[in-house]
């Protein structure tokens, strides 16, 4: 009769214990960015920064949380990319330089299949590692906030540490195509420009004409390879095919950035495990295949969970801007949604495999926690073996919540366009997706004016 109170007494707490973890174990970060995805989704990116000010548990977005740790890194790089497209560029650049510090990259050159199962599969209490498109992009939209703000001395500093990163891309991880290296080298070379480094310009830009012609950089290329000394076949083809610039030129240089739609967010998935199986071949050792599919024959593991991701939205609509009411030329300088969707490719496998190698490992446990209940002796050591078995798989599996963390307010593309103007007054118009921005601005000749808009919906 004890040993049967006894028994009663484990159902009841492993049934306590399995109910916590699934309170606390399924949601992830996915379930954490609801109500700032919806807001933007909405079209109001102030409910979305109250959103995440929230999870920040912040009073206000000027404010940083204590400790950059865990999800928060993340959060507060999504409030950078929203500070943005309501125009607050200082407190942007603030959240994109704290964010920048508290994520590393992920090294796909030396990660091993743990390593990278625990970066999307497991660890999501874990320091967030961002894969190289998101690193790239931390410092190529910072150079953004600075050239609104006219700031030319820290947009050079943000387009050296995206030179950093990039000459890490190539030299460690043999990188080459990554298409953030476009709008970095856009956006860099015209701060370079504007400081009078023709060389550096030119190095820049010719990075980004690597994955694109971008003709309305045509003049400005021209005039650098008048001043500087760097040449490569790509310039001089672009070169080529402009005027020569006039000499009493009275003009000064407008570039028109803009970004619209979100790119693909992680969310959790159940997967057959026949299905995990073909996904995660090539990755997976033989041993772990001959468990699963004997698990799977046994009916024990039908399934397996592990993060995917979501359809992405806005990619395809068309941004306008206008000129003193004049359409200007816009020219797609990256596809960021192609890029999120790649870099996942690269890695799908590998995550399943994790994925499949931690069930696994979570049954074995199952099954030695019923083996030690077992040894208890006789009918009702088997009831309490069954119990703890059933309880330690089902609690394993609701605290198993695969990491579904990622930058969620990135556009899906960006746009761009370049051009002279005549100094003076002019009147900008730019709208994507509903979101709007309208302004008078001063251009000065030999100056310029960087005018951009973030459409995240």
């Amino acid at each position: 009769m004890r040993v049967n109170r006894t028994a009663r007494g484990l159902l009841t707490t492993l049934v306590v214990s399995v109910a916590a973890f699934a309170l606390t174990g399924c949601g992830g970060h996915e379930a954490r960015t609801l109500h700032l995805r919806t807001a933007l989704d909405e079209g109001n990116p102030k409910a979305a920064l109250a959103a995440i000010n929230e999870e920040l548990e912040v009073k206000d977005s000027k404010d940083l949380p204590k400790e950059l740790v865990g999800d928060n890194a993340l959060l507060v790089l999504d409030r950078a990319s929203v500070q943005q497209s309501v125009l607050a560029f200082d407190d942007s650049k603030k959240d994109f330089q704290a964010a920048d510090k508290a994520i590393e990259m992920l090294d796909l050159s030396k990660s091993t299949l743990d390593s990278i199962g625990k970066w999307v599969f497991s660890d999501s209490a874990g320091r967030y590692v961002a894969p190289p498109h998101e690193k790239l992009l931390v410092n190529a939209l910072n150079i953004l906030n600075y050239l609104e703000t006219g700031d030319l001395s820290g947009a050079k500093v943000e387009a050296r540490r995206l030179s950093v990163m990039v000459r890490y891309l190539h030299d460690v991880m043999k990188e080459t195509d990554n298409a953030m290296i476009a709008l970095g080298g856009v956006l860099a070379g015209f701060a370079f420009e504007k400081s009078g480094d023709a060389d550096e310009a030119l190095r820049y830009y010719d990075d980004a004409l690597a994955f694109g012609a971008y003709p309305t950089l045509g003049p400005a290329v021209k005039e650098l390879l008048g001043r500087g000394n760097y040449r490569s076949p790509r310039l001089e083809k672009l070169a080529a095919a402009q005027p020569e610039p006039r000499a009493d030129d009275d003009t000064g240089d407008l570039l028109v950035v803009m970004g619209h739609g979100r790119t693909p967010h992680k969310v959790a998935e159940r997967l057959p495990i026949g299905l995990a199986l073909t996904f995660a071949s090539g990755y997976i050792h033989p041993n772990d295949v001959a468990s699963a599919n004997k698990l799977a024959l046994q009916g024990l593991v039908t399934w397996v969970n592990f993060p995917t991701l979501a359809p992405g939205q806005g990619a395809y609509s068309t941004p306008v801007a206008q000129l003193d009411g004049n359409y200007l030329e816009l020219s797609q300088v990256v596809d960021i949604s192609h890029e999120v969707r790649r870099a996942w490719d690269r890695i799908k496998g590998q995550v399943i495999a994790s994925a499949i190698t931690r069930t696994i490992a979570r049954f074995a446990a199952g099954s030695a926690v019923g083996a030690v209940g077992s040894a208890a002796g006789g009918k009702n050591g088997d009831i309490i073996g069954t119990l703890l078995s059933l309880g330690t798989q089902a609690a394993l599996t609701a605290a198993d919540t695969p990491d579904t963390r990622s930058w969620e307010t990135l556009p899906a593309r960006v746009v761009f366009a370049r051009m002279r103007v005549p100094a003076g007054r002019h009147t900008i118009s730019l709208s994507a997706r509903g979101w709007s921005r309208r302004q008078e601005i001063q251009v000065e000749k030999g100056g310029f004016k960087v005018v951009s808009l973030m459409a995240l919906n």
